[in-house]
């Protein structure tokens, strides 16, 4: 977690124990586990290869430990995970109560980061993400797709026409910018033809944002089109607030995938969350 204040509020320990245990560790192993400055503490080499050998064994003993619970169904300990902040909101908030209920011993630390994160140096267990990934080296998990849909909200195309095609679309037409996190580069306006091929177009835009709450605002708010997940905005198609155009162009569907530092390191109550995470999905999911 880069710090021994935070390590150990995690740890709901004192400061002074964390760093004594750590002192100790260092001794009873004959080397330095852990730089410290100031600003910040992380691992040495030494450090780095320790904790890479431990990893395996700390999961094993805390399965262990649980190996002869009277109720093997029922997990407990705390879970950080990472949720982009629309699948937070609408997927996970409202069914956590039922997660709970069957795990009471489990403790749930949701962030919605909405970028890309150092699971180990931010004490995180795993990632959800929409959308394509890089190359990590992590453990990925994954559920399927999600389809892709063109919006616009009634009084939108009031003003400016339904658009039929991609012709339409270059004629007195507006898009929500939406700016990459990493690059802050307005995204292009993409689809797929009938032969799978993947094309992209600029379409202007006179307001650009960079996460998906002010995304669906400015398009509520007639703005302009935008491209967007059909489950993140199914009650507003249902409640007639958006319009789905367009149906034919879409963009390519977004895969949704959990990543974790590595199969070996998948604890039970991971594993757990998992499951339960892919079967709220699933009704979202591409059939």
């Amino acid at each position: 977690m880069g710090s021994f204040i935070k390590a150990a509020n995690a740890l709901d320990l004192p400061r002074a124990s964390v760093s004594a245990a750590v002192q100790q560790l260092e001794v009873q192993i004959g080397a330095r586990l852990l730089h410290r400055t100031t600003r910040q503490v992380r691992l040495t080499a030494d450090g780095a290869r320790l904790l890479d050998r431990l990893r395996t064994l700390l999961v094993e003993l805390e399965e262990i430990d649980h190996l002869f619970e009277p109720s093997p169904s029922q997990v407990s300990g705390r879970l950080k995970v990472d949720v982009p902040s629309r699948i937070a909101r609408r997927v996970l908030a409202p069914a956590l109560p039922g997660l709970l209920r069957r795990h009471p011993g489990l403790q749930l630390a949701l962030g919605s980061a909405d970028r890309a994160i150092d699971l180990v140096r931010e004490g995180v267990d795993c990632v959800l993400r929409i959308g394509s990934l890089r190359d990590s080296g992590l453990a990925v998990r994954g559920f399927g797709s999600i389809a892709l849909i063109n919006c616009g909200s009634p009084a939108y195309l009031h003003a400016h026409g339904e658009p039929r095609n991609l012709a339409d679309l270059g004629h007195g037409h507006w898009v929500v910018g939406y700016a990459c996190p990493r690059t802050g580069r307005e995204l292009p306006w993409e689809w797929v033809s009938g032969e799978g091929h993947e094309h992209r177009i600029g379409v202007p835009s006179r307001v650009a944002v960079n996460n998906a709450e002010s995304y669906i605002a400015c398009c509520l708010a007639g703005l302009g089109l935008i491209q967007v997940p059909r489950f993140d905005v199914q009650h507003l198609l249902d409640a007639g607030q958006l319009v789905e155009v367009m149906p034919d162009w879409r963009a390519s569907s977004m895969p949704v995938s959990a990543l974790y530092p590595h199969h070996r390191q998948r604890t039970q109550r991971l594993g757990v969350f998992l499951d339960w995470f892919e079967a709220l999905m699933k009704p979202h999911l591409e059939r």
